[in-house]
């Protein structure tokens, strides 16, 4: 390693401190993040590399911003895997990328981090389009992890914001008709009661990487008054200290819910 290499290391992990000091003295961090994690084709562009490559490096990132939000306290994450328009991406992709989905969520079923750390995993979105082998991974591991409760991760697969709504007013509607709810019933919190998860507050903070500034149908109802942070860089690429200044740019801001 160079010289100038050697002194930027340091010079980093030196930052990095100071915001991880910063952000324990800053007040409360984000209890709930949603991420979009966008760029890991064109990260995989950059490199040189196999477009399948980078959704891979994306998925080990996942694990490494699991572990960053632990350590600064985070309770929940829902990460955007696979949302209901990339099932138009060619279709050796979509293969790849449910393949790499499943593998993933079987090796959470094998990792020590999920049951030391309490763990509960959740899939969200319109399961019944998924891969049958796909849908049931996505069972066993909601059963595995059912009874833990220190932190909560959710993964959006087959999702978007519209057909969430969407699927809550279809399923009001039924349950108006068939007498189970009043009219009276249904309010704010009723409504919640009826998306892919209603357990978990909203997301205080969403983070997209690469660079674009759009929630593209992600937790629509959900992120009516959270903080949105956009990182330039790619989502294989994201270092700790970029996550780290996204949770010291969100202490920073005043949030006032419309008052």
């Amino acid at each position: 390693m160079s010289l100038g290499r050697k002194l930027g290391v340091i010079t980093g992990e030196i930052y990095e401190k100071i915001l991880m000091d910063q952000i324990k003295e800053g007040g409360p961090v984000p209890n709930h993040i949603g991420i979009i994690t966008d760029g890991n084709r064109r990260y995989a562009r950059e490199q040189g590399i196999d477009p399948n490559i980078g959704h891979v490096k994306g998925k080990d990132k996942l694990e490494e911003v699991l572990e960053w939000s632990m350590e600064i306290g985070t309770k929940i994450i829902t990460v955007y895997a696979f949302s209901t328009e990339n099932f138009d991406r060619e279709p050796e992709e979509v293969e790849f990328l449910f393949n790499l989905i499943n593998d993933s969520l079987k090796n959470l079923m094998r990792d020590k981090r999920v049951t030391n750390n309490k763990i509960r995993v959740k899939v969200i979105g319109k399961i019944n389009i998924l891969p049958e082998k796909l849908v049931r991974t996505i069972n066993e591991l909601e059963n595995f992890t059912n009874s833990y409760e220190n932190f909560r991760l959710n993964i959006a697969v087959g999702y978007g914001g519209r057909e969430e709504i969407m699927d809550a007013i279809r399923k009001i509607a039924s349950d108006y008709k068939e007498g189970r709810i009043s009219m009276e019933d249904i309010g704010q919190d009723k409504f919640r009661e009826y998306l892919y998860d209603g357990t978990v507050p909203d997301p205080e903070l969403i983070l997209r990487t690469s660079g674009e500034e759009r929630i593209s149908n992600f937790l629509l109802w959900q992120s009516a008054y959270s903080e949105l942070y956009f990182s330039d860089v790619f989502w294989p690429a994201l270092k700790k200290i970029d996550f780290l200044r996204a949770i010291r740019a969100y202490q920073l801001r005043q949030r006032r819910f419309g008052k």
